[in-house]
């Protein structure tokens, strides 16, 4: 499936909860937000009815967010489903991590190919500060859950906050004695993240180098999406950036979201797309035209530089979906 610049759409984000377990600072209010009722979100049939005309268009990989994905129940068991619909390739989760520890058996049993953790500094009194929770040590267990499931496509996700060069430099050692991928996401200006101050890939690298070495690049493809992978002497694993603001990748975006409310988001900056929730009344036919025609008008880019922009996306991540 292509959109209107010829790009291909093989990526599908799904969120199945704006609800969390934490309340991070650049994702949600200290004191949260209205939560959906479980009759505003879509039910599991129609999630898998939906995908399954996603992946008759062609989307093979589906990332499975929140919110935090494990707070609603059965979601190993939807995992298992989706993994057995003509077509679809690959079945990923990012996760806070709170309760992998506990689910993670059931995940994998699933068909799970990899997990996301979303981490953003490994210590107790910071981690505290920036989810408003302690939960720090039932993190570090998922983490080591994770890392020792043998196969799984683990990651680390960190959103990269200025002046926190400790953080970064200890959350890449992670990868030194583990196989996985710890990447840094610039913050981006949408919701609470544009209240952060100004990070960049060229910050991390700057830290990174001073403590581990010369990154070297890594060429070879670690997953579905645009981070850019480095080596480090002696380590095991790999360095990624997730640069959207400094190093813009429009250009290969292969990804679109669906929200827990059946809203298709075909750009995250952007609250353009189509409502496919009032469509599920109808026929197969109409959801598929309506997927088509918004993936046909996807935004060429994002213009996250520009303080005045039509359509800008007014929710909060845990409502759009990371």
């Amino acid at each position: 499936m292509r959109d209107g610049f010829g790009r291909t759409i093989d990526y599908l984000r799904l969120s199945v909860t704006d609800r969390c377990s934490l309340r991070c600072i650049y994702c949600m209010p200290e004191d949260g937000v209205r939560w959906l009722e479980h009759t505003e979100i879509l039910r599991y049939e129609d999630i898998l009815r939906l995908l399954r005309i996603f992946a008759a268009l062609g989307v093979k990989k589906i990332k499975i967010t929140g919110g935090e994905p494990l707070v609603r129940k059965g979601v190993a068991g939807l995992i298992g489903e989706i993994k057995a619909i003509a077509g679809i390739q690959q079945v990923t989760l990012t996760t806070n991590g709170v309760a992998l520890k506990d689910q993670l058996p059931d995940l994998l049993k699933a068909g799970i190919d990899g997990v996301n953790l979303s981490l953003d500094t490994l210590d107790r009194a910071r981690f505290a500060e920036i989810t408003r929770r302690d939960a720090l040590p039932q993190v570090l267990q998922g983490l080591e859950a994770a890392w020792s499931a043998p196969g799984l496509n683990l990651k680390i996700n960190c959103v990269a906050q200025a002046g926190r060069a400790s953080d970064w430099v200890a959350l890449a050692g992670l990868a030194k004695d583990h196989n996985l991928a710890v990447r840094f996401i610039e913050p981006m200006p949408i919701g609470l993240g544009g209240d952060l101050e100004t990070c960049t890939e060229t910050d991390i690298r700057a830290a990174l180098e001073a403590a581990y070495g010369a990154l070297a690049p890594f060429n070879k493809t670690l997953g579905n999406g645009p981070a850019k992978y480095f080596s480090l002497p002696d380590f095991q694993g790999k360095i990624g950036f997730i640069s959207a603001v400094s190093h813009q990748f429009c250009d290969q975006c292969n990804r679109v979201r669906l929200t827990a409310t059946g809203y298709l988001k075909t750009c995250l900056q952007y609250d353009v797309g189509a409502d496919l929730r009032p469509l599920l009344a109808g026929s197969d036919e109409a959801l598929q035209a309506a997927i088509q025609a918004a993936i046909q008008n996807k935004p060429q880019a994002h213009r996250f530089s520009e303080k005045t922009v039509e359509n800008r996306e007014a929710h909060i991540m845990s409502q759009i979906g990371g």
